[in-house]
Formats: structure tokens, C-alpha cells, sequence
């Protein structure tokens, strides 16, 4: 009767078993011996901050990596955590992928969807096709915020995007202590708390383990990829007091003493070259010994925050990699080590304690962050150090963060392949970008990257594979040019020369300096050419602007914070007419871009309940939690609003009478007197039964915790009680009356960069 689809069943169909051909069709399978892949993932950690990389930081089992395999010295990102991302698991230029800036910012054209595209399948998805299981652990930052949910889209959660398994959280960025999880498409509350011992780090590493564990007792021969995306070392800088105290007064020698000591060992490892020059101080960065005493105490601390937060990292990544030698993986698995960008500058001048992004949320003063120096690094700060440490972090290159300066893109790689590798221990000096890790993979496993994924025509790769550098100690690079775009800052390196620009938000590109170095021989950008050599520096930027056109970087967004907000709210207006909004009680909070937007502005919240007894109590709603956010709550039978600014300036209304038993609607509204004030009443069964006046609500809400209906979420809003403090009675639903819900896209951006 005729043969099926060739790419189906291959036998033969006949009126009887008989008179019909069988076919069994086999599974995808990679090549006999293909190696595991495990790719480890550090955040915001800086070219000089590892041992190996010259740092007095302990890392040595990250150093034993090293001596194992190979450390790149000329490797390089995209300066901001997304896009790197992007670039890392897709081997195509982020503008290209669509994910030119952080993720959740749609700046409406397709450079910027703040997703990755459909036509850049990932590393996962490639590998998954071919007879790999894909597992991933960590940090995500690859879906807008309003996708979080547990309405979805999941299109873009790793298990939309090729993972099989997931574990980690999906924001750029979460309290170590007190984490936002997630577990594959679920959002699941942390296995312990902060209290009984939890830390993100080793509960992330558990996982890793439980996953590899769980995958080679059901599939011994099945090779498998994962990717292992800590959230270390991003600010907050937590970690157990044991390893912060193994630096106690180790950097009262300040960040310029610190700065020459890892200068001079970078030289010693041969990790820089004899001839490299360490640049004056960024702009901005004071003196080491122009600070007063109480200063140098304060940041000497938050440096040994980092430093223990480091340390404590490399100790579980020491178990990760144990583990795949105790089961005999180690020496058949390629893996990569690297970071997304360079050291982060966002904690400003003097460092933070209670927000880690400075100028997120309400300003604290010097004399505030000083009386909590000895909560930093503990679950009761959410702490950055000051911006000279970032500085000595990028040791010996200038700038940080988001800028396209060495500073902000340079970063340590180390690979380490036993089964390949013969130069264990050497440096690669090669340039190279993190597209590369892709095209590298693939042809060290032998697979070719589709033209075509679930139908959809696929861009072809731009990385550069870097496997030749196993064998080629002195070689060039194989890779001709690189362009660099962040937030408007350029830059391009083509064959041993660099052209960069820093762009000043909201101003012309025209206006911009552009600087020229010869990179291969001048390390750390440090001798400006672009007034001696005005011909070689017009080719570059001419270079610059073909590689923008073929890569999608076009159009240029070079505008403040402000401006990208004030566009997308102009494009998506927010409806004057006023809105309800009903909530559910739900173990899986709101994303904090998607919560009701009540800042300075009128607003009701009802709720409607059953009380069984006096003794029911707790959540009614919770945005927010021990760094600033409101909850409405009944506790010991009253019902109270908590608005929690900061560490000093909270707001508490409680009713004036108790709380009756059985069903019953308890209410709270806003009146507005003033720009950022006004009056707060509470309600029950349509009664006020207590009142109180409410400041600084331009940053009521503004927050980025989740929003919670019947529990408070990791830590709790009010001091009066233990988070969750899940509601006793029966909440049945939770309505919010405003005048329109609009996505908060400004907190989730404000969190994202270093400076402008």
C-alpha cells in the first residue's frame, strides 16, 4: 500500500502484519564519547578578581581550573548581563538576537525586544536535538518581566527555549538570602531559610549536582549540557559570615594600595603583559587617602563582603567540579568558565546597605550606611561596595559596567577540556568575543548549526570558533573585527586596534569622543592614539558604522533612563478612566514590573475574607519586603497598612477597634494632600475604623520584590512579623481601584546599570 514519510516511518505498510515492513525509529543520538558541556556562568566579576587573575581573593578551586586548562587574557563581552547572555547561548551579536540592552526593555524596534529572537536558536536547543539533555541552573534574564507570571508566556522561559530541566530565578538580579526561585515553569518557595543556613549559591550547586546525578543513573552514555548561571558575584554581596571574616582587616590598605598589589601580581602570573600600564584613577574615584577614617571603615568592610561572597562561590563550584570527578566525567566534559561583564559601579560613591543599586529607592546617608556596617553581607542588608573597589576589580583597565571601554568588556575565561587540552596552565592572548563559545562548542562535538529550527530560517552564526587556540599558544587570531554597543557607547576592535566612544545620555552621537589604542600593544587602553593617528581612527569608526548596519544596532538609543521610560509610557499611555483590578491568593508572586503602580497617586484596595475566629490573622497583600515596600495585614486582631520606605521611615496605620469573626470586607484607601503625601483610612464592612497620614509615596511600591495576595513573600514588610505570615482565615479575593495598572518598567530599569 505505499511507504510513509521518510522522515516518520520507513517500512512498509501492507493489509497484514504479514505483507508489512516494520521500522523502529531511534532517538537522536550524539556521537559515541561526545563530551558533556558545562558552562559556569559568574556575575559582574571583574578581569582582576579571581587568583589566577591576579586578586588576593581565595578562588582556588576556580584557580585549579586554571592549572588545568587555559585562561584567556583577551576575552570579551557586551558590558551588560542580558545581552551577553544572549550572545553567550546563541553565537549571534546581541542587536542581532534582539537583546541589544536588558531584558523586559522593548525600545519597539528589533535590536531591543528584551527576548531572544525565534531565528537565533539557542545552544540548548541545538544540542537537545542532537541527542544531548539540556539543564539549566541559575540566572535567566532572558524574558521580559511581564512574562513572568504563572500566566506565561513560557515561550521564553528556558523550557520554552530547549532546556529540559530548570532551576534558578528569572530577574537580573535577587537577594542571595532570600531568593526569587523558580523550578522549571513553577515559582516554589526556597527549601530552607536564611535562618536554618539557606544560601542561593549552594542551594544552586545542589541542584546542578541532583540534576547531572539524576541524569547519568537513568542514561549513563547520554552526554549532557549545563549551563550553571550563578547569581554570584552581582550585587547583593551575601555570603556566610565565616568567609567575610577570613578578610576582616585585610583591605583597610584601601583600593589604590589594592589596586598596584594586583597590578603587580597580574604581571607576575603572566596574566598581563611585562609592558602593560596601569592607568590614573577613573574619574570619580577618590583618593584612598583622602577619605576619613570612618569612610575607609565602611568600605574596607563591603570589600570584605565581596571577597568572602567570592570565596564562598569558588567553594561550590569546587563541589561541582568534584562531583564530576568522583563520577569519572571530569576529563570528558568541556567546560567554560567565565563572566558577563566587568565589575559593577552601581553602588556608587560610598557603597549601599540598604538597596544595592545606589539612587534605587529612598537615599541613605553616609552616617545610616555606617550604624549597618556590621549587617553588610548578612540577610539584614542588601549591600554593593563603592565604586573605587569596582575600579580595583578591573584591574588594570578602566571604566566598568555598561561601559565598552576594557573595563567594561574584558573578562577572565578559563576552559578546561583534560581530553584536549595539553598546554594545562597557559594563557591565550588571542582576542575573542563571547559569540565564540557557541561556534567552539559545536565544533569540538561535531555538530553543524541549523539552517532551519521548528520551521523557522536561521541566522548563521557570527562567532569565531576558538578551538584552534587549544593547540596555538602564540598564533593571531582567527577573528578579523568586533563591534561594541551599549546604551549608546561604541566601540570596535579590528585586527590588534580598538576605536571606543563614551556617549553622555541624551546628548548627539555627534558629540562623542572617540579614542583610539593599539590594543595588542597597549593592554590596558591607557595611550589615546586618535590625535596622532586621525586616518586610522576615521577607518575604524567608518568600520564601526558597516558592522552596526549588518549586525541590526541600528537605530542608536543613546538616551537616559528617563527618556526610554517617558517613550514607552508615550507609546502605551496609561487609561485615566479608573480600573479595578482583581487579585487571587497565590503562592506565585506577581513579577514587581506587573504590580499595581499605586505611587503618588489615589488608590482603594477591598478584600473580602472569612474570619473563623479573633485569631485569624495575617496577609491581606504584601509588595515588597525587608528593604522597602507595603503590606495590608490583621495582627492581633486589628487591621493594619505598613508602608515601609526604608530603613528609618515607615508608616503605620492601625484600626482603632478589633476585628470582628466570620465574612467580612476590610478595606484600605489613599487620599492625596499634597504631591507626595496624603491620608491613609482603614475599613471594615464599610466602616473607617482608623486613619493616618502617609509620606514619601512617590516611592510607595516602588520596589523589586513580587507583589503577594495572602502571604508576604521571603522577608516580611513589617517588623512586627515573621514573613510568610500567611492569612489564617479564608481570603477569598483582593480588589485594587486605581486610576489604570500599568507596567512599572521604571524600578526594573533603574536596577540595571552602573551609571550615565
Amino acid at each position: 500500500m505505499g511507504k510513509w514519510a521518510k522522515d516518520t516511518f520507513q517500512g512498509e505498510i501492507g493489509t497484514t502484519v504479514a505483507e508489512s515492513i516494520p521500522h523502529w525509529p531511534r532517538p537522536d543520538q550524539a556521537k559515541a564519547g561526545a563530551p558533556n558541556v558545562v558552562i559556569i556562568l559568574l556575575d559582574d566579576l571583574g578581569f582582576a578578581q579571581l587568583g589566577c587573575y591576579g586578586s588576593d581573593i581565595a578562588t582556588p578551586y576556580i584557580d585549579a581550573l586554571a592549572s588545568g586548562g587555559l585562561r584567556y587574557n583577551n576575552f570579551h563581552t557586551t558590558a551588560v548581563c542580558s545581552p551577553t547572555r544572549a550572545a553567550l547561548l546563541t553565537g549571534r551579536n546581541p542587536h542581532a538576537a534582539g537583546v541589544s540592552f536588558v531584558s523586559g526593555f522593548d525600545n519597539g524596534f528589533p535590536n531591543t525586544r528584551g527576548k531572544v529572537s525565534k531565528e537565533t536558536a539557542l545552544l540548548s536547543e541545538i544540542l537537545v536535538e542532537n541527542g544531548y539533555n539540556t539543564l539549566g541552573i541559575g540566572k535567566w534574564h532572558l524574558v521580559p518581566s511581564s512574562e513572568h507570571s504563572a500566566a506565561g508566556p513560557f515561550d521564553n522561559w528556558p523550557l520554552g527555549r530547549g532546556f529540559e530541566r530548570y532551576y534558578g530565578f528569572l530577574e537580573g538580579a535577587t537577594n542571595q538570602w532570600n531568593p526569587d526561585l523558580v523550578e522549571d515553569n513553577r515559582a516554589i518557595p526556597q527549601p530552607k531559610s536564611a535562618e536554618e543556613g539557606y544560601h542561593l549559591t549552594e542551594d544552586l550547586t545542589d541542584k546542578a549536582i541532583q540534576y547531572i546525578r539524576d541524569q547519568k543513573s537513568a542514561a549513563p552514555d547520554k552526554p549532557f549540557f549545563a549551563y550553571v548561571a550563578y547569581g554570584a558575584t552581582h550585587a547583593p554581596h551575601h555570603a556566610p559570615q565565616e568567609y567575610i571574616d577570613r578578610y576582616k582587616g585585610k583591605y583597610d590598605k584601601g583600593w589604590d594600595v589594592v589596586r598596584e598589589e594586583w597590578f603587580a601580581r597580574q604581571k607576575e602570573l603572566g596574566i598581563i603583559p611585562p609592558d602593560a600600564v596601569l592607568p590614573p584613577r577613573n574619574p570619580g574615584v577618590k583618593a584612598w587617602a583622602s577619605l576619613s577614617d570612618a569612610e575607609r571603615r565602611l568600605f574596607a568592610r563591603q570589600q570584605e563582603a565581596f571577597a568572602g561572597f567570592l570565596e564562598h562561590t569558588d567553594y561550590h563550584i569546587g563541589r561541582l567540579v568534584g562531583f564530576l570527578r568522583e563520577i569519572g566525567q571530569l576529563d570528558n566534559t568541556l567546560l567554560v568558565l567565565l563572566s558577563d561583564n566587568g565589575a559593577c559601579a552601581m553602588g556608587g560613591q560610598e557603597g549601599t546597605a540598604q538597596s544595592w543599586a545606589e539612587g534605587f529607592g529612598p537615599k541613605e546617608t553616609f552616617e545610616e550606611k555606617l550604624a549597618r556596617i556590621d549587617e553588610i553581607g548578612t540577610p539584614f542588608a542588601n549591600n554593593h561596595y563603592a565604586i573605587g573597589w569596582a575600579q580595583a576589580g578591573n584591574t588594570p583597565l578602566k571604566w566598568y559596567k555598561s561601559f565598552v571601554h576594557a573595563g567594561g568588556v574584558r573578562d577572565p575565561l578559563i576552559i578546561h577540556y583534560p581530553n584536549r587540552i595539553k598546554g594545562a596552565g597557559e594563557v591565550r592572548s588571542q582576542f575573542h568575543y563571547v559569540t565564540d563559545i557557541v561556534p567552539t562548542v559545536l565544533e569540538l562535538l561535531g555538530i553543524e548549526a541549523p539552517e532551519t529550527y521548528k520551521g523557522v530560517p536561521q541566522l548563521p552564526i557570527h562567532g569565531t570558533s576558538l578551538a584552534y587556540t587549544f593547540e596555538e599558544k602564540d598564533g593571531p587570531s582567527r577573528k578579523r573585527t568586533q563591534y561594541f554597543e551599549m546604551i549608546g557607547n561604541r566601540g570596535i576592535w579590528h585586527q590588534g586596534w580598538k576605536a571606543v566612544a563614551v556617549h553622555a545620555p541624551d546628548t548627539p552621537f555627534s558629540q562623542d569622543q572617540w579614542e583610539l589604542y593599539h590594543a595588542d600593544k597597549d593592554f590596558s587602553e591607557a595611550n589615546d592614539l586618535a590625535a596622532e593617528r586621525p586616518e586610522k581612527l576615521m577607518e575604524l569608526v567608518d568600520l564601526w558604522w558597516a558592522e552596526a548596519g549588518r549586525y541590526g544596532v541600528l537605530p542608536l538609543d543613546g538616551r537616559s533612563m528617563a527618556k526610554k521610560v517617558q517613550s514607552v509610557q508615550a507609546a502605551h499611555p496609561i487609561p485615566q478612566e479608573v480600573k479595578t483590578r482583581v487579585f487571587y491568593p497565590t503562592s506565585f508572586g506577581l513579577p514587581f514590573a506587573n504590580a499595581p503602580d499605586v505611587r503618588n497617586k489615589p488608590f482603594e484596595i477591598k478584600a473580602e475574607v472569612v474570619r473563623g475566629s479573633t485569631s485569624d490573622e495575617g496577609t491581606i497583600v504584601a509588595h515588597g519586603g525587608r528593604f522597602g515596600g507595603y503590606a495590608l495585614f490583621v495582627q492581633d486582631n486589628k487591621l493594619h497598612f505598613h508602608f515601609n520606605h526604608s530603613y528609618k521611615i515607615r508608616y503605620s496605620v492601625v484600626s482603632d477597634s478589633d476585628l470582628p469573626a466570620g465574612p467580612l470586607v476590610l478595606g484600605f484607601r489613599f487620599v492625596k494632600t499634597g504631591e507626595r503625601e496624603g491620608v491613609g483610612s482603614l475599613y471594615a464592612g464599610g466602616r473607617k475604623i482608623g486613619e493616618g497620614v502617609i509620606g514619601h509615596t512617590g516611592l510607595l511600591g516602588y520596589t523589586q520584590d513580587s507583589f503577594f495576595v495572602g502571604e508576604n513573600g521571603p522577608t516580611p514588610v513589617s517588623e512586627s512579623y515573621a514573613a510568610p505570615f500567611r492569612f489564617g482565615g479564608t481570603l477569598k479575593s483582593v480588589t485594587y481601584t486605581l486610576g489604570g495598572f500599568a507596567p512599572d518598567i521604571e524600578s526594573r530599569l533603574a536596577l540595571e546599570l552602573a551609571t550615565e
